[in-house]
């Protein structure tokens, strides 16, 4: 090797340890960021050694599109479980004492006691208290869903906001990184930058990536919508600030089609927009039936003929209607601080039938006892029980929400264990570590050492030639 070529390799050698060790150094400056994915200089052979020709990022597609499907099921999956958290948090604790049916029980206890002893007045009074208690477990239950559907509503709105803004967010590194691509530049730190997003993206909905020219990238939903294709497609929703149960929510359209909500306790939803869809349009509503329908039928059973009696559907015009049990109340008659006198239940509210006024009178009182324990039909959209007693139905209903809540933590905890692990095999591929980079700064030291020495050697040399030629 002449004294040139060693020059002119111990500088090539400088120039590679000094670009390699900038690399190393950002990756340490940036291992706390889960956006950073850890970056190799590639060297390649050339004419005076090797030399540095590229930066390279490390990623796996595969590993990368697995990633963002698991964060858009788990996250569906925890805006799931979260609501259903909430439908059994307004029943109670665990032993579900707010819920409709445990009232229902108590009054049917009662009633049957006040029965055998129809002359008590102040077991006639506590029946119309525990009446009260199940008319207001109805209304409360009925007001906190309707509330948590304007929640859930809210939220979508918020979401549908984000989305946009990702998205327009999106089409800018997006766009650098097509640029850059085509000029041969270094885009790493903007597919950093559009990986992120992607992440974030993905968990409000479920989205699949295609790659084309340039390493441009076209968006999907998870049913085949575009989302993305050279410029953003727009994310539209209409809120509704106030829910009744006869009011429907606005549909969420990416693009002029409307986004599915999530099916299950397992929910099928992916991202937290499909998951807010099926609190506020499915689970909400189809609870709500189940409470009117609870409603509906103490109003029948108290009935007196035609006529309303115990309970009183306060004005709505038929028992049919949704939202019965948002109105239903006990009739003011048998109420004794509304003026009422609660021996009319004994009596008659609408019409008197114990005519001889005989203090043992119990006709009525046994066939409410007896009303308890007869099936009744219930409408097909309670999603329960068809033909069942109060109580069995009552029952069914906090049943049907423990099932769903059940189902839907079983599967949370499953979705977040795959997401986990998925994230940790792409961050095995991606992610910086400061051991291996200090290890390699080590090397780069002594390469650097080595280079320096060649240097003085070569310097000697030619020191050496001056003098012997002086």
């Amino acid at each position: 090797m002449s004294l040139s070529a060693a020059m002119k390799t111990a500088q090539s050698n400088f120039s590679n340890v000094g670009l390699q060790s900038a690399v190393a150094s950002k990756n340490i400056a940036n291992a706390s960021d889960t956006a950073y994915a850890r970056r190799s200089a590639i060297l390649a052979t050339a004419a005076t050694g090797a030399s540095v020709v590229e930066t390279q990022r490390a990623q796996n597609e595969a590993l990368l599109k697995q990633n963002l499907l698991s964060i858009s099921k788990s996250a569906g999956q925890d805006t799931l479980l979260s609501g259903l958290t909430r439908m059994k948090t307004m029943l109670g604790g665990e032993d579900y004492e707010l819920a409709p049916s445990t009232y229902l029980a108590k009054l049917r206890d009662n009633l049957q006691t006040f029965a055998d002893k129809p002359n008590e007045v102040s077991l006639a009074e506590t029946v119309v208290a525990d009446a009260i208690d199940v008319a207001n477990s109805l209304n409360t239950t009925s007001q906190a869903l309707q509330k948590l559907r304007a929640e859930a509503d809210s939220d979508i709105a918020t979401s549908v906001t984000e989305l946009n803004r990702l998205l327009k967010e999106f089409k800018t590194y997006n766009d650098q990184v097509k640029q850059g691509t085509a000029a041969g530049t270094d885009v790493n730190d903007a597919l950093d930058q559009r990986d992120k997003l992607l992440t974030q993206i993905s968990s409000i909905v479920g989205v699949s990536t295609m790659k084309r020219t340039n390493n441009d990238l076209a968006l999907y939903t998870s049913d085949g919508t575009v989302l993305f294709e050279t410029t953003a497609r727009t994310v539209t929703f209409a809120p509704t600030p106030t829910y009744t149960a006869a009011v429907t929510g606005n549909q969420v359209y990416i693009d002029g089609v409307a986004i599915q909500a999530g099916a299950g306790g397992n929910t099928s939803a992916q991202g937290s927009i499909a998951a807010l869809l099926q609190i506020r349009d499915h689970a909400a509503p189809t609870f709500q039936k189940q409470l009117d329908e609870i409603a509906r039928g103490v109003i029948t059973m108290f009935s007196e003929g035609t006529d309303e009696g115990l309970f009183i559907s306060n004005g709505l015009p038929a028992l049919t209607d949704p939202g019965l049990s948002t109105v239903i109340r006990v009739n003011p008659d048998v109420i004794s601080n509304e003026g009422g006198n609660p021996m009319l239940l004994r009596d008659g509210i609408n019409t008197n039938y114990n005519v001889d006024n005989n203090a043992s009178f119990s006709e009525l009182l046994n066939g409410y006892a007896s009303a308890f324990e007869a099936p009744m039909t219930f409408h097909p959209d309670a999603a329960i029980d068809t033909s069942a007693t109060i109580l069995a139905f009552g029952t069914s209903s906090v049943g049907w929400v423990e099932q769903l809540r059940s189902a839907a933590t079983t599967a949370g905890d499953d979705k977040s264990a795959l997401l986990g692990r998925t994230q940790e095999a792409l961050l095995n591929v991606t992610a910086v570590s400061l051991d291996e980079e200090l290890a390699l700064l080590l090397d780069l030291e002594q390469s650097y050492k080595a280079s320096a020495k060649l240097v003085a050697a070569v310097d000697e040399m030619i020191a050496a030639l001056l003098q012997a030629a002086g």
